[in-house]
This record gives structure tokens, sequence and C-alpha cells, in this order.
């Protein structure tokens, strides 16, 4: 459902680079991802309060997702668009089969939903914000919250 009630859409040029992006990421294809960002690019996530900058700090972040999770972006529930901004809500779907945040692979599927702040420059994505419930996922993965998260 694209809740972009004006009709705005992203440049032809930004709208490619999206759609090659996406491809990639979801193939797991590092090089060709990597090709879609800016040199420059930011990736924040905001439930780990971590910031990775550049290409090379977007290699980590991917392979942080891919290797634990095997990640894969699933259909989009909502989205807006400015010519060089998106707004998604999204899941992503994977199972728990590398080390994330020193828990050892457990094998469960995981379902995170999440909103992802995108930023386009100069035909390139430039950066990536995520939100996301930490707590969601340790539940997923049968991590006991302390009984306040829980609640």
């Amino acid at each position: 459902m694209n809740s972009n009630p004006n009709h705005v859409t992203l440049t032809p040029e930004n709208a490619a680079i999206v759609v090659r992006h996406v491809e990639a990421e979801t193939a797991h294809k590092m090089e060709e991802t990597l090709a879609t960002l800016t040199e420059d690019c930011v990736f924040e996530d905001c439930a780990l309060g971590k910031v990775w900058h550049g290409k090379e700090g977007a290699r980590d972040h991917y392979r942080m997702w891919w290797d634990a999770f095997g990640v894969m972006p699933q259909a989009t529930a909502r989205y807006t668009v400015t010519p060089e901004q998106m707004v998604v809500e999204l899941r992503f779907t994977g199972t728990h089969v590398g080390p994330f945040l020193g828990i050892a692979p457990t094998g469960r599927k995981v379902d995170i939903p999440m909103v992802l702040f995108v930023e386009l420059r100069d035909g390139l994505l430039h950066g990536e914000k995520f939100y996301w419930n930490i707590a969601d996922l340790l539940t997923q993965l049968g991590i006991d919250l302390p009984v306040e998260l829980a609640a």
C-alpha cells in the first residue's frame, strides 16, 4: 500500500538506484549492494545505538545482519517518498544462524518489523536510518527479558 496521497515520486534516477539496491541486498550480493551507495554513506541503527560510516562501515553492517540471520526484506507495508528520500515500513525475516550481539545461533526464525528512512544523493543511496524493537527480536530468539520490558 502506498501512503503517498500526493503521488510524489522519486526521480527516475533515484527510483532506478533503489530497485538496484533492493535486488542486490535481497540476493546478498555485497559488491553490487555497495555500488549503490555514496562513498560517505551513513547507516544508523537506532535500536542498537550504532552508526556505520562509509562503504566499509556499510559492509560491516550488512555482514553483521546477513551472517547472523540471512535476512530478507519482505513486501513493503507502507511507504512515502519525496524526490530525495523514502520512508518505508517493512519486515525483515530470516533464521538465526550466526552469532548476534554475543548470542550464539539459536536456529529460530525471526520476523523484524522496521521503519527505514532512506536518503538519496547524487543518484545513489546516501544513508539509511533504522527503527526497530530490539526486545521483540530478543524475545523471538528465546531470550528472557526483564519483567519491565516483557510486560
